[in-house]
């Protein structure tokens, strides 16, 4: 059970989890592991002096990557509980 767990505990962190915000200016990418991979910004934006809004597009974006990849493991752990469940049965 433990090395099923490990397995896609791997697989989840290796899998990439997408956001974007703003109309698609800002987005985020991030792992199933929860971390940051990459961020994007719309070249016009850097251009712009509303720090304020730049700042609040990238939390944006990044928090609803991480809502996402979340969301996917705890799918996959459920599935996994099921799983196990059944075989008790």
């Amino acid at each position: 059970m433990q090395a099923r767990m490990g397995e896609i505990q791997k697989q989840l962190e290796a899998r990439r989890f997408e956001a974007s915000s703003g109309g698609g200016m800002v987005t985020a990418v991030v792992s199933g592991g929860l971390r940051v991979l990459s961020i994007e910004i719309e070249p016009s934006l850097l251009g712009s002096d509303d720090r304020a809004m730049l700042q609040d597009l990238v939390a944006a974006a990044v928090n609803a990557a991480l809502v996402r990849a979340q969301e996917s493991v705890q799918e996959e752990v459920g599935k996994m509980q099921q799983s196990m469940w059944a075989g008790l049965g």
